[in-house]
């Protein structure tokens, strides 16, 4: 019996076609990119940031027994995280996990406090300092970048904000993040690219166009080379 040879546009068409299963699978599951459009992050994670996000490691298991195989961990207090923003699902916003179930969250003069305990945050930063006014003062009663809570973290949410403080939609406006809305871990910067913010807010065929030719014309001169492959911390 002859033996059986695949034709060469045989072997092209279904190595393309494993190529594209893995590819969808790869960002389905294991990683996706994730590109800055605003300052809530900084200094950490700059506008033009495009990240790696591993979708992965917060992701849902059966039994105890994958949970000890699979490399998949909880989320832990100072994790930069993905997620669905929660009054717009469509959307993904990026944040730091700042309260975990069952937390006591504060916020007095800026500074944050986990159950009665100041928290440590190096990676924060502000636009302005402390007022320091008094607790009772009016001018900062109703001010949530001065003072917020105590609240408690109910059971399967997280409480999120921003590293830069003052500018930041997160936890303090919209309230608790569910645990199903986590898409991932932020792992790395792969590409850093300075522009304008209105250059990653517009959307429109127009502005996309405009912001291809852009970094065609500038991609050396204006990526951050310091930054590529840079830990997200």
């Amino acid at each position: 019996m002859a033996e059986f040879k695949k034709s060469t546009l045989r072997e092209y068409f279904e190595s393309i076609v494993i190529a594209v299963i893995l590819a969808l699978f790869i960002r389905t599951f294991v990683v996706q990119a994730f590109k800055i459009p605003t300052g809530s992050m900084e200094n950490n994670l700059l506008i033009g940031d495009h990240l790696l996000v591993n979708k992965f490691v917060f992701g849902p298991t059966a039994s105890r027994l994958e949970r000890k195989v699979l490399p998949i961990g909880s989320i832990r207090r100072g994790d930069i995280i993905v997620f669905k923003y929660p009054e717009e699902p469509d959307r993904d916003f990026i944040k730091r996990v700042i309260g975990l179930p069952g937390d006591t969250v504060q916020l007095r003069d800026k500074k944050v406090s986990i159950n009665g305990q100041p928290l440590d945050e190096p990676y924060v930063h502000f636009l302005q300092p402390p007022s320091g006014a008094t607790e009772f003062s009016e001018v900062t009663s109703f001010d949530v970048r001065e003072r917020y809570g105590p609240v408690t973290v109910p059971p399967d949410q997280y409480f999120v904000m921003g590293d830069n403080r003052d500018n930041s939609q997160d936890s303090r406006y919209w309230g608790f993040l569910p645990r199903d809305y986590v898409k991932g871990k932020a792992l790395l910067i792969y590409w850093s690219y300075e522009a304008g913010r209105e250059d990653y807010q517009d959307e429109s065929a127009g502005a996309t166009l405009k912001g291809f030719v852009s970094v065609f014309a500038h991609f050396f001169t204006r990526t951050r080379w310091d930054r590529m492959l840079h830990q997200i911390r």
